[in-house]
């Protein structure tokens, strides 16, 4: 039993988990090593940078292994030198092997961004934004070699507004799961914390996103397209082609009312665009956008996009150029 003190190995690589790796450093725990994924090229000018948590890191004067492969002898043996009593991962985006779990003397547990058993897997926020979930949060769990399938340990529910979107969600998912795994993490240590098995009969999926996720099929209903629009932020972003040219898709709104209205125009089609209103017909109503950006030029809000495009009533959106 360890009850403070503890040497702990933080696993994690985007920003997301800089709030746990925090709530690590200010506790009475040792973070004695941060394992993150190798440096890759960032932003336009594709620099090889620090990623967030390394760099956070590397400024606490914690030491950084960068493996290619968690699974390799060589780092198998440094992190097995550690004797590491716990490993928590937050966000680190690769499976941990099975001979690598077994080198803490307690084991490994993940902050997970849903509430298991919905949406395993890599992008289980922007997954349940573009779902319409009223509802997501994050849960602490026991890692294991199926992919977020380990029993649970805690969790916290946060209710999603309807404009919310997949950024700003998941900014106050990472500070929530960093209260959560500080609150749980003595438990874990003192061998009291409870382990409930997940019903893998419910389990859902949130595969890694992909560019080709972002295209509107303005057939669907207001509120799916409105959906994707916000749970597709920061990365990959929803878009569509107006004339031939790619036009990103920041913000919109749905109507008063969603009652269903005679289709007069096909979907894609401009209903209304004057002023800072541009008004989309859908699969089942119309769209507000609100906030667009030409492909190689700044996002604007409607009006600007309005004056500089000169849209006539008839135009028309599609999902491909």
């Amino acid at each position: 039993m360890v009850t403070s003190g503890a040497r702990i190995a933080f696993f994690g690589t985007p920003t997301f988990a800089l709030p746990t790796l925090e709530a690590l450093l200010a506790s009475s725990h040792h973070v004695v090593a941060v394992v993150t994924q190798p440096d890759r090229p960032r932003g336009r000018g594709q620099q090889t940078t620090d990623g967030p948590v390394k760099a956070r890191a590397v400024a606490a004067g914690v030491p950084v292994l960068q493996p290619d492969r968690l699974s390799v002898p060589a780092f198998l043996e440094a992190f097995r030198a550690l004797q590491v009593d716990l490993g928590v991962v937050a966000a680190y985006g690769k499976l941990l092997p099975g001979r690598l779990l077994e080198l803490p003397r307690l084991g490994m547990i993940n902050v997970h961004a849903s509430l298991l058993p919905k949406y395993r897997g890599a992008a289980p926020v922007h997954r349940a934004i573009v779902a319409g979930e009223p509802e997501t949060g994050v849960t602490i769990m026991r890692v294991v070699q199926a992919l977020d399938a380990g029993p649970m340990i805690a969790s916290a529910v946060r209710p999603v507004g309807p404009d919310e979107t997949s950024d700003e969600v998941e900014r106050d998912l990472a500070w929530i799961g960093a209260r959560l795994l500080s609150a749980t993490i003595d438990d874990v240590l003192a061998g009291t914390a409870r382990e409930i098995p997940q019903d893998d009969a419910t389990a859902t999926y949130a595969p890694r996103l992909t560019k080709e996720d972002g295209a509107i099929e303005w057939t669907a209903t207001s509120r799916q397209i409105h959906n994707q629009i916000r749970g597709l932020r920061p990365w990959p972003l929803a878009y569509a082609f107006l004339g031939g040219s790619r036009i990103i898709l920041h913000r919109s709104e749905l109507p008063d009312e969603l009652a269903r209205v005679e289709q007069r125009e096909p979907a894609g089609t401009v209903v209304h665009a004057d002023d800072d209103r541009l008004i989309v017909r859908t699969g089942d109503g119309t769209i507000r956008l609100l906030e667009l950006q030409p492909e190689g030029k700044r996002r604007m809000l409607a009006r600007e996009f309005l004056s500089g495009h000169h849209l006539a009533t008839g135009s028309r959106f599609t999902a491909a150029r």
